[in-house]
């Protein structure tokens, strides 16, 4: 996204959707998904003899078409969204999420307070519909992954601050660390079709940077280099941070992917031992002071917390007791997203971008095949597989190049002892495997209606002119752009791919921009740096944008979310659909399952470029804010939010 920086007791039912249940939310999921998708009719998966009926005829149809009026371009206090459209405010920064959580109260916050309320800066959202055919028809849990704070907009004390350091304290910290991390929530749809949050739902859980016990899972797990004095095991890790986009896998759990972890270390690199690869990753980023009150995340004083992070973690959202799992199999780098799709014969793949400039993208096949009969044998599945890196040629081929110790350069004469060493410092390996280095890979979108990837390429100021190449073709690139991959046979476990440009991003009436688009895209059409994407249950293209500070430069919009065509005539249309507040960046665009809610993460509001805000032209502080979005009281700051769109006349949003 950026480049900066639970109590259950005994006597409580949980509702799991177990046995039946289960089984019909894994037909509605393998249906919805193309889960288990082959070239017959039928498949009969390995492990488990079950044969589920899957239909192919999604593929050559030809997509609807957007049926909605485009918002303009432009930049004020609050929300907008296209006619005939609705946006409700479903949950904010400090809205209770666990039964017992206080009321909000941004003068006096504490740790244990907002370790109950949801967290900060909402980005991933993630929509499981619960059992259909039961009373829980309309309700669904959302899942949703906090990705950072901006502590200046969040307490009083650093306004007036000449140097935030100083206005930092402990308490501020433990806050922090209790605003990242996650929530599941669950939510309910009403007669109007207007969705509210269930305040006493089993199943709401928060998890933070400090509260939250996890495991290391995998071929790292247990590794010297991922122990530490408070855990010789190298197995058990406390919590999770600066988690970007991520991903439900079919069997309804909730992968969190981790991505600018190096920004919350501190210290020095001087006869480190993990000097090459911690440089490598960037650390120490220093964004956090978090290492002047937990020494874990000092380097010199726990050499190895720092590659306890950077990995991908599962989560049974059914289950609020469950110990969130670190997958190490799928590799240790800036993960901004970890979008599941289907292979022939069951076996899952995760796709995810490693989202620095220069960097690379990432593909994921398990070893074993789901099993939907029996939701337990799945939750280790991501425990196993082979870990590949992209790289795109010229001719518009590519071919994934595969991360295994003892294969290529990839041996103890370059370092690498291990499998495990492979995946700790997974961006070591994919340079010498000659992955392509592309500009900030953001969110990955497999297509289950068409078969194809689709990649955020948000931008890359760095690259100069002399570096460009087919995929990367603009140097500097303040734009971004999005590339469109087709698996080879539709098999997304196939060693090769074709790809193409969907849209080459920027204002196309600026010759100097060299964007490409649709010809019948308007001049609100067209946007800059895309970044989180979503496909709706019709297969149809939706983005989101992320500017940062620089959107007066880069479109001279706020960000929002843009519908794409993908194919036909008007393949590569952009139409822009909602629009944030002033120095919000747009995250997490999700759809339920009908196809009739699209939820969108404002992150956050009142930060980036205000600045360049007309009228304000100032950078914005706790007790003056560019914006107090959504709540515009004087007693509020601005709250990231989680909103809910819908047509008011019903039907799908777009």
């Amino acid at each position: 996204m950026t480049d900066r920086s639970y109590e259950e007791t005994e006597d409580v039912p949980i509702r799991r959707p177990m046995g039946t249940p289960l089984h019909n939310i894994w037909e509605t999921r393998l249906s919805r998904r193309g889960f288990l998708k082959s070239s017959a009719s039928t498949l009969t998966v390995a492990a488990t003899g079950l044969a589920l009926p899957v239909s192919l005829s999604a593929c050559s149809q030809q997509l609807p078409s957007f049926d909605f009026a485009e918002i303009e371009h432009g930049v004020d206090e609050t929300h907008h969204v296209a006619a005939d459209h609705q946006a409700d405010i479903l949950i904010r920064w400090g809205d209770p999420v666990t039964s017992d959580a206080p009321p909000f109260d941004p003068e006096n916050q504490t740790a244990a307070a907002q370790a109950k309320q949801f967290g900060y800066n909402n980005d991933f959202i993630g929509f499981i519909p619960l059992p259909l055919g039961s009373e829980l028809k309309n309700n669904a849990l959302l899942c949703v992954n906090h990705e950072f704070t901006n502590d200046d907009l969040m307490h009083a004390a650093f306004d007036g601050a000449e140097n935030p350091l100083t206005a930092y304290t402990r308490d501020i910290a433990e806050i922090s660390m209790a605003a990242h991390g996650g929530s599941i929530i669950e939510v309910a749809r009403d007669a109007d079709g207007t969705w509210q949050t269930v305040p006493d739902s089993p199943f709401n859980r928060r998890i933070t940077a400090s509260t939250t016990d996890m495991k290391l899972s995998g071929p790292a797990a247990g590794h010297a280099r991922l122990q530490t004095s408070r855990d010789p095991s190298g197995r058990s890790v406390i919590g999770t941070m600066n988690n970007c986009a991520g991903g439900i896998t079919p069997w309804g759990t909730y992968l969190m992917a981790e991505e600018n972890i190096h920004g919350y270390f501190m210290g020095a690199l001087d006869d480190h031992p993990e000097k090459a690869n911690y440089t490598r990753m960037g650390i120490p980023g220093q964004f956090y002071p978090w290492g002047l009150y937990d020494e874990r995340f000092n380097i010199n004083k726990e050499p190895n917390e720092a590659n306890r992070f950077g990995w991908i973690v599962e989560v049974d959202p059914f289950d609020p007791t469950s110990t969130p799992v670190k997958r190490t199999a799928l590799g240790r780098f800036k993960h901004e997203g970890c979008e599941t799709a289907a292979c022939p014969l069951g076996r899952v793949v995760v796709y995810s971008g490693d989202d620095q400039q220069f960097e690379y993208l990432y593909r994921f096949v398990s070893d074993n095949v789901v099993s939907p009969d029996n939701r337990e044998a799945n939750l280790n599945l991501l425990d196993s597989g082979i870990l590949s890196v992209a790289r795109f040629n010229e001719d518009g081929t590519g071919v994934w190049e595969p991360l295994i110790f003892g294969q290529g350069p990839l041996t103890p004469e370059n370092g690498f002892e291990s499998q495990a060493d492979v995946l700790i410092e997974t961006r070591r390996a994919a340079d010498l495997l000659g992955a392509t280095p592309l500009d900030r890979p953001e969110d990955v979108q497999p297509n289950v209606k068409s078969g194809k990837v689709y990649v955020s390429l948000t931008n890359n100021s760095k690259r100069q002119e002399d570096q460009t190449d087919a995929v990367n073709p603009r140097g500097p690139n303040l734009w971004g752009q999005i590339v469109e991959i087709s698996p080879e046979a539709e098999n997304h476990a196939a060693v090769n791919f074709t790809w193409d440009m969907l849209a080459v991003c920027g204002d196309p009436a600026d010759d100097a921009v060299n964007a490409i688009w649709n010809p019948e895209t308007t001049e609100n059409g067209w946007f800059a740096c895309p970044d989180n994407l979503a496909v709706d249950p019709a297969g149809r293209l939706w983005v989101a944008t992320d500017q940062g500070k620089n959107w007066a430069k880069a479109s001279g919009t706020a960000d929002g979310v843009w519908a794409i065509d993908t194919e036909g005539d008007l393949r590569g249309r952009g139409k822009m659909f909602f629009r944030v507040p002033v120095g919000a960046e747009m995250c997490g665009p999700c759809f339920s399952d009908d196809g009739q809610t699209l939820f969108v993460a404002v992150q956050h509001p009142a930060t980036d470029g205000t600045e360049a805000f007309p009228g304000f032209e100032r950078k914005s502080t706790f007790g003056d804010p560019a914006t107090r979005w959504p709540d515009f009281e004087a007693a509020m700051p601005p709250r990231p939010s989680v909103v809910a769109i819908r047509r008011k006349s019903g039907g799908p949003v777009g």
